[in-house]
């Protein structure tokens, strides 16, 4: 049986406390369980107390069999970050706001150069879903059309550098495209010309969305899965409409993290089940302790 945790963003305090809480105990400077085996949703790092523990952590778990882990937006941005070119040159010479989170994990590893490197290679190794059969977790949203590109970039158990070039250098390729879309999910940009004001009174450029429903005829409010704001009861025009991934009422249950939800919900159909708590804004780390069950069961949630 599994137990999927949430984005734990360098909060080990709170990951030993719920690893604790579900019966798994240290031993051999790693944490198991006699009869379970934790799978994390991907974003361990920036943002938190103690990255660099967490890593330890969750790596220690992986590599003995103790636990399953793919990766998250936040690693991917970490993985990019640290690469060359073919001439030796940083392939991000101008950070953008998403790697300015990363500079919290890099101070915490400055001391430590070698482990951060090593570390790195190991998040190569790391896939970006996993398929169990009965249940199937992702970090952010399960497309079949990004995981048969996804399935392409592994070489000798390691997604291949090049890759990750690719993902930066051109955004708009097929891979970028598909790599994006399990670690981020499906985002409705805003036309220019558009705008929609939230309850902060904010017009947002872009809105994470519901993509496991069907986008046409919804509201801004019924298509949104934002946790800081309320968008109002428009209808969406079709033609900014992206393409979403309806996922079926009979398919495998599926989790995943990436949305924030510190107030819920976080079952939000009978198979769909988002097990981010919000860890650094709400203080609480979340895990589904699943047994076997076709439907989800809220008593099978655990926080602390």
């Amino acid at each position: 049986m599994y137990d999927i945790i949430g984005d734990v963003h360098g909060h080990a305090p709170l990951l030993k406390k719920l690893l604790l809480k579900m019966g798994y105990v240290k031993t051999n400077g790693s944490f198991s369980h006699p009869s379970r085996k934790a799978v994390f949703v991907g974003d361990f790092i920036n943002r938190g107390p103690e990255i660099r523990k967490t890593i330890k952590i969750i790596r220690s778990m992986v590599d003995g069999g103790n636990a399953l882990a793919v990766l998250g937006n936040h690693e991917i941005n970490a993985i990019i970050f640290h690469l060359k070119d073919k001439q030796g040159v940083q392939l991000v010479n101008k950070p953008s706001k998403y790697f300015l989170s990363l500079f919290k994990t890099i101070n915490e590893y400055s001391s430590g150069s070698l482990t951060w490197k090593d570390d790195l290679k190991w998040l190569r190794t790391l896939p970006l879903y996993i398929d169990l059969g009965e249940i199937r977790i992702v970090h952010a949203c399960w497309s079949e059309e990004a995981i048969k590109v996804a399935d392409s970039i592994y070489e000798n158990g390691k997604i291949k550098k090049k890759t990750f070039r690719t993902v930066h250098k051109k955004p708009g390729s097929e891979i970028a495209k598909s790599i994006w879309m399990l670690t981020k999910g499906v985002n409705l940009k805003m036309p220019s010309d558009l705008h929609v004001v939230n309850n902060k009174g904010v017009s947002p450029r872009s809105i994470r969305m519901c993509w496991w429903d069907d986008a046409e005829n919804k509201t801004f409010k019924e298509l949104s899965f934002e946790s800081k704001f309320v968008l109002p009861n428009y209808t969406v025009p079709c033609e900014i409409l992206p393409e979403t991934y309806p996922y079926p009422d009979n398919a495998p249950i599926v989790f995943f993290g990436h949305y924030c939800r510190g107030k819920g919900p976080f079952i939000i159909k009978p198979n769909v089940c988002c097990v981010d708590s919000c860890v650094t804004g709400a203080g609480k780390l979340l895990a589904y302790r699943w047994n076997g069950e076709k439907v989800l069961n809220m008593s099978n949630l655990i926080q602390v």
